[in-house]
């Protein structure tokens, strides 16, 4: 029969630092929201987006308050001036300063792209997800009223609401959200539909809880990515109708400026050869479009979890 051999100190050897340094954890844990923050701020044309919307809005805050001049004050001894030191952007038909009117317009085309925006994903959040998380009878009927609406021309439908309403700044905002929020509700609805198939939905179903606790919990907080995509894509739609509607004659009354009031009063001007007037709210608009929809591709690069490491 074999002797069990004796153990003695000579047998064993200490474990020294490099194996030690070796079972440690290369990188640390980062959470969800890290990790999409890392991989947004690597993506540099979303950078320039998001440093471009920042100086933006800054401008658009403290940009009237940069010289002596009130975005109604007229001097028709000073129109049409163009761009130098005293008026930096030039003066228009009115001989109002074209600077504070562009940022205090920064201020009207920025408020109603976000307001827009918000009541979309307040309205659209609700409705889709409601529609998806019942499914049947109630999901039919509300998503053919959605559907319904939709298939109205989105542009004709704020024009005849504009028509009907009294021209402001909310009813503007009224007019985009009547039917705004429907292509949020869609999406919203489609994530649901996705999520409430998977185990932990099922498993906090079973354990009682409410619709509405599971809606707050576990579907929204899961939706956020899509929908923070399709909200900064949002943006520069309603600012660019606003624009539109002010380009029209049915948006933001006198003396109020919008981006697209400028360029409606611009258009008068370009015949005398003052381009500048047209190009410069032009020049807003198109910026702060770029710079919400290259922040908003980056974005939806960053939350898509198949490009996490």
């Amino acid at each position: 029969m074999n002797k069990k051999p004796k153990l003695t100190k000579d047998m064993f050897l200490p474990v020294d630092n490099d194996f030690k340094e070796a079972e440690k954890i290369a990188r640390p844990s980062l959470s969800y929201w890290a990790d999409v923050w890392i991989r947004l701020r690597e993506n540099r044309l979303a950078m320039i987006g998001l440093i471009t919307i920042i100086v933006l809005i800054i401008m658009a805050i403290i940009g009237p308050y940069l010289n002596s001049y009130t975005f109604y004050e007229q001097d028709f001894t000073k129109k049409n001036l163009r761009p130098n030191a005293e008026h930096w952007f030039g003066t228009d038909s009115s001989g109002r300063d074209l600077f504070t009117r562009a940022w205090y317009g920064a201020r009207i085309s920025l408020f109603i792209g976000f307001m827009a925006a918000f009541i979309d994903f307040v309205i659209g959040v609700f409705y889709g997800g409601i529609s998806g998380i019942r499914g049947g009878k109630t999901d039919n009927i509300m998503m053919r009223i959605a559907e319904v609406l939709y298939a109205i021309p989105f542009l004709l439908m704020v024009i005849l609401i504009m028509i009907v309403l009294e021209r402001g700044l909310w009813s503007i905002i009224i007019a985009m959200s009547i039917t705004g929020w429907i292509q949020m509700a869609r999406l919203v609805r489609g994530q649901v539909l996705q999520l409430k198939e998977n185990e932990f939905v099922q498993a906090a179903t079973a354990m009682g809880a409410s619709t509405s606790w599971i809606l707050r919990k576990h579907m929204i907080p899961n939706t956020m990515g899509p929908i923070l995509v399709n909200i900064t894509l949002s943006v520069p739609t309603a600012i660019f109708v606003e624009a539109t509607l002010s380009f029209l004659g049915l948006g933001i009354p006198a003396p109020q400026a919008s981006w697209g009031t400028m360029a409606s009063d611009a258009l008068g001007s370009i015949l005398i050869g003052n381009f500048y007037q047209l190009m410069i709210p032009a020049a807003l608009i198109s910026l702060t479009m770029f710079a919400f929809n290259v922040f908003g591709d980056g974005l939806r690069d960053a939350l898509d979890p198949k490009l996490r490491k």
